[in-house]
Order: C-alpha cells, then sequence, then structure tokens
C-alpha cells in the first residue's frame, strides 16, 4: 500500500484555527509535520492506537478528519483539509489500514487459541465493507455498546459477531439514500435573460443544474446535443443558439424566427415542435385508465381553441396550429415542469461534466423505452381491463364456481351425521361411553338438565373449579403488585413496567438483555463441540454470562423497595434463560467426565 501525503491543518478542537502542514500516512503509522519548524504540533502515531475515524458529511463547512484513540470518550487527532477530495483519499486510506489491523489482531487471538484448528480463518475484509460496518455502530448506539462489550471485550471476534449481522449489512448495503436529491420546484429551464442596460446586450447564465433540467424537460435539445457536440459545433456555440432560440420565444416574432431559421438549421432544432416529447405524451397516454373518457374532457377545456388562453408573458396571441414552429403556453410549461419534478433525478453522476450527464441520461431513457417494449402483455393486459369495465352483468354468463356449491336438504339431518362420524372416528362407542341421543324433545331435555343438576347438589365437583392454593397465591401476588404501584398507576395509559423504572435501571436490563440474547444465541450454535475452538469459545461465553448473572442479582438487591417486584418480574426470565444454559454445560461437563475425564472428547472432534 502506497503512502498518502496531503497539506492539512491540525487542530486539538473543532474550533481551533489549527497547525497549518503536511500530513503523511503510512501502513502503519501517520506523521504530520508543521510548515513551522519552531512548532511544537509535530505527530508520529501508530495506527494500532487509534480504534477508529469520524469526518464531516461531503458539503460541510469543514473537511474534517478524526482519528479517535478512545471510542466511549471521543479522544484523538482531528485534521482539517482544504478540499473534500483530499480528505476522502485520507479518511478511505486510514478505513482499509484499520480494516487490516483488525483483521490481524482477530486472526492472531484465534492462532493464539487453537494453532491447529481450521475452522476460524483469517476474514478478508474489503474497504467497503469496513465502512459499511462502521456506518452501521455510528448510527446504532445499542450495536455499538453491544459490540465494544463482547469484541473489545474478547468474547467473541470480529468476524463471529457479524456472522450473524449478514441480513442486516446485505440490507445497508442494498438501501439507497434516505432521500435522493431531485429537480427544484422552480422552473429553471425557463430562463430569463438580463441586460446592462447600456448596451444591446442579453445575457443568459446556465449551471449544471439548469442545463440537467433542460435536457430533462426538452428531449429535443438532449437529442440535439448529443449528435451535434463536439462532432459538428463547440459546447459553447450550441448553448448561444439555445439561448437565440429562447429569446426568439420570447419576442413573439414569428416572422424573425421563421427568417432564421430558414437560415440556420441548427437554430430552427430548437424552434420547432419537440416531436421526442409528443412521443412520450403518447405512450403515457397509452396507460391511462381505457375507460377515461379524455374527449369529454378535451370539450371543457377551452385551451386548444383559438384566442383563448395564456400564452408565455400573459400575452394573448393566436395560433397557428399548422405551423412548424412551436408556441408554447404556460399551462404547457407548467404541466411539463411539474411532470419532470414529479419523476424525480434518476441519475446518480456528477453534473459538473455536461456531457456525461447527457449520456447518462441518454442511457437512463434507452433502459426505460427497452422495458416498455418487452413488456408484451401490457396490450393485453389493457384490453382486459377494458373488458372487465366495460361488461354489463345482466348479459354475461354464469360464471364456474371454483368448488362444488353446498346443498343441504335437512340441516339437523347433515350436523347429526357429522357428530356421529366424528364420534365414530374418536373410538367413543368402542370405549364404552353412553351414546348420545341428539334427537331430545325440549322436555326430555329439561329432565336431563335437571338431573345433572340434582347430582352437583348431592356429591359436588369432582375436581374444584379453583384450587385453594393457587387462588391464595394468585391473590397474594395480586395484592403485593397493587401495593407497590399504586403511586405510579393511572398517570399515563400507555406506561409500561419499565418506564416507571429509574432510567439507569431501565438502560441496565436492556442493555444486559440485549447482551444475553446475543451470547446464547452464540452458545447454543456452538453445540456440538466438534474443535478446540469451540470449546474455548463456549468457556469464554460461560464466563460473560455469569458476569451479566451477578450483575442482574446486584441491580435486583439494589433497586428501591417500591420497583424490585417489577424488577424482579423483568428478571426473572433473563435468570432462567442462563440457568438453562449453566445446566446444559454442567450436563455435557459430567458426561465428558463420566467417559474418561478432561481428555475425552466427543464424537466427530476435530484438532
Amino acid at each position: 500500500m502506497a503512502t498518502v501525503n496531503r497539506a492539512a491543518k491540525y487542530k486539538a478542537t473543532v474550533k481551533d484555527p489549527g497547525v497549518p502542514g503536511v500530513l503523511q500516512m503510512m501502513e502503519d503509522r501517520f506523521v504530520f509535520t508543521p510548515n513551522d519548524p519552531r512548532s511544537s504540533a509535530k505527530l508520529n502515531v501508530g495506527f494500532k492506537l487509534i480504534k477508529g475515524h469520524k469526518f464531516s458529511k461531503d458539503g460541510s463547512k469543514q473537511a474534517l478528519l478524526n482519528l479517535t484513540q478512545d471510542s466511549e470518550k471521543g479522544g484523538g487527532y482531528i485534521f482539517e483539509f482544504n478540499n473534500f477530495s483530499d480528505r476522502n483519499v485520507c479518511r478511505d486510506f486510514v478505513g482499509s489500514v484499520l480494516g487490516k489491523i483488525q483483521s490481524t489482531v482477530s486472526s492472531t487471538k484465534d492462532n493464539a487459541i487453537s494453532p491447529k484448528t481450521s475452522v476460524v480463518q483469517s476474514e478478508q475484509l474489503s474497504n467497503a465493507d469496513f465502512m459499511r460496518r462502521m456506518e452501521l455502530l455510528k448510527e446504532d448506539s445499542e450495536l455499538k455498546k453491544l459490540h465494544m462489550q463482547l469484541v473489545i471485550g474478547e468474547v467473541l471476534t470480529e468476524s463471529e459477531f457479524w456472522a450473524t449481522r449478514k441480513r442486516l449489512l446485505e440490507d445497508d448495503a442494498n438501501r439507497t439514500s434516505k432521500q435522493r436529491p431531485g429537480f427544484k420546484s422552480a422552473m429553471l429551464a425557463d430562463i430569463r435573460p438580463s441586460a446592462d442596460g447600456r448596451t444591446n446586450k442579453v445575457t443568459f447564465s446556465l449551471t449544471p443544474e439548469i442545463i440537467h433540467q433542460i435536457f430533462a424537460e426538452k428531449p429535443a435539445v438532449h437529442r440535439a446535443y448529443m449528435n451535434l457536440v463536439p462532432n459538428k459545433m463547440s459546447e459553447k456555440d450550441f448553448w448561444t443558439k439555445y439561448c437565440r432560440a429562447e429569446y426568439l420565444h420570447r419576442t413573439k416574432n414569428s416572422v424573425a424566427a421563421a427568417a432564421e431559421a430558414a437560415e440556420d438549421e441548427e437554430l430552427a432544432v430548437f424552434l420547432k415542435h419537440d416531436d421526442l416529447l409528443a412521443d412520450e405524451i403518447r405512450r403515457k397516454i397509452r396507460r391511462v385508465d381505457p375507460t377515461l373518457d379524455m374527449e369529454a374532457d378535451l370539450g371543457d377545456d377551452y385551451m386548444h381553441l383559438p384566442d383563448h388562453g395564456i400564452l408565455r408573458d400573459g400575452i394573448k396571441e393566436f395560433t397557428d396550429a399548422d405551423s412548424d414552429f412551436s408556441k408554447r403556453t404556460l399551462s404547457q410549461d407548467l404541466n411539463r415542469h411539474a411532470a419532470v419534478v414529479l419523476e424525480g433525478r434518476t441519475l446518480d453522476v456528477e453534473l459538473g461534466d455536461t456531457r456525461t450527464v447527457a449520456e447518462a441520461l441518454a442511457r437512463s431513457k434507452q433502459a426505460e423505452l427497452s422495458s416498455e417494449k418487452s413488456d408484451e402483455n401490457a396490450n393485453l393486459e389493457r384490453l382486459e381491463k377494458v373488458c372487465r369495465m366495460t361488461e354489463i352483468e345482466d348479459l354475461q354468463a354464469p360464471r364456474n364456481h371454483p368448488y362444488a356449491p353446498l346443498c343441504i336438504k335437512d340441516p339437523r339431518e347433515y350436523f347429526d351425521s357429522q357428530q356421529a362420524n366424528a364420534l365414530r372416528a374418536l373410538g367413543d362407542n368402542a370405549a364404552g361411553m353412553k351414546p348420545i341421543d341428539c334427537n331430545l324433545s325440549s322436555e326430555e331435555a329439561y329432565d336431563s338438565l335437571m338431573e345433572h343438576i340434582s347430582e352437583v347438589k348431592i356429591r359436588g365437583f369432582i375436581d374444584p373449579v379453583v384450587h385453594p392454593d393457587t387462588a391464595i397465591k394468585v391473590l397474594n401476588g395480586l395484592t403485593q403488585h397493587l401495593s407497590s404501584t399504586k403511586y405510579h398507576l393511572g398517570q399515563n395509559v400507555q406506561e409500561s413496567v419499565l418506564d416507571r423504572l429509574p432510567r439507569r435501571t431501565k438502560d441496565d436490563l436492556m442493555h444486559h438483555w440485549t447482551s444475553i440474547q446475543e451470547l446464547l444465541r452464540h452458545f447454543w450454535s456452538s453445540y456440538p463441540v466438534t474443535t478446540v475452538y469451540l470449546s474455548k469459545k463456549i468457556l469464554r461465553l460461560k464466563d460473560a454470562m455469569t458476569q451479566i448473572y451477578t450483575k442482574l442479582q446486584e441491580i435486583k438487591e439494589s433497586v428501591q423497595s417500591d420497583f424490585r417486584h417489577q424488577v424482579s418480574l423483568l428478571v426473572q426470565p433473563m435468570l432462567q434463560a442462563l440457568d438453562a444454559a449453566f445446566a446444559h454445560y454442567d450436563t455435557e461437563q459430567q458426561k465428558l467426565s463420566a467417559k474418561g475425564g478432561a481428555n475425552a472428547k466427543p464424537n466427530g472432534f476435530v484438532q
């Protein structure tokens, strides 16, 4: 890996003006040399002392990179760069170096545990994967806390910790940005010229954002750019002709526009109707609900009639429908701009290079057209929708039922036979039970009920409805629960037991529960023990669970008496889960001892 040299400022704090100098990064360390030889801000730090790195977002006021020594306290070395590109180069370099150091440390620990094991191998971690993990830890404070407890605490290795979170890493990799930047709602494509007032000169200002939006809103301009630049004209001449065409549109001088278009073929491209836009509109109309009567809506619209409607800049003018030159109305510009804004920006390229933006937009349009042509069922679905929306139910043939309809002539006979079949299948008659006569009259049913009531009065119930011991236990528990929470209940309907606990106790319980789940997941997945590494891993997991078990007991004893009962109820499932793991561990150890002592190994054990 080559070294990286960039100009930077070393800052003790973010608000510190900083010491200018040169930052040099190597595989094992980074060195900062100030420009002033008399300055004492000289650094020579090894990357093994760096636990992580933080950086400011692109586009912020300062391009900062913070190399942290302690993830919790946040101490470290802060560098400010002249631009974000230099900062990003150093950031990626630090990420790759820290990833290699972390994988080397993990592999060294694995080899120290079992030199002969071949199960755990050193993880080849790419820079992108490492940055993805760092982003997850940065976004999720609970995951970061768990990572520090288990990985930094040497209970689990880095690869084991992330092995159970592959889906989380994949989701983060496939996830796009939370909000992709789109076009502004302002009509940037409707550029307005400016005049200095002293000379007969009009100036148009074009930015990369405006050019991108012009390409999106006016496909004919985009096509002309791809065909003419740079083969037939330069980019400057192209945009000069486009601005000239826009100026002619504003002057409403159709005679001058026609005269200039006749002399200049390239200029005529910007003055004529946009055939690509018309084709796109026709394709969108085909996807509209076929039962929608668009002709009726068009009849209510006066914009298409002569002498009606507002043209651009509030000028009313008679429009010649047969003219080859376009005359855009304000409503057309608004509708086209709104459609482009709603579709959003589909390009993920920088807007600096116009040619790159034009080529990316052309590829996007080509992919959209190919997907529409490949959909052979679109026309069939359209026809089916038309038939479904226009059919008259009274004139349609009866539809076939997916199942044979059930026809019951006598409901009593049907259900009685079903009950008899069920009893016969269960073998009630063969077991010597008294057959049930389901066809009883009202008098017979009444006599049977009175007979059962008399038997209950004389003999009583064979089994009590509620056992006295259980009733006393439940009653005492409810009494204690109500007496301890009578001052806390009723204040908030949605409040849970955790919400009534002190915040420190609540956070500790939540963290311990998360840690127990992670430890138990690795504990049970390590059985059966087939390698020395798994045996050592189980021992580390057991020690970590023992520590949590002790901490839970301390929480139960240290909490206030008013909350002790609630804490006991919350802690009990955790302790039961840990007890089950400890019991399984003791059972396995007893089996090994019974087979021949410590040298005994289970079946399939591999050195």
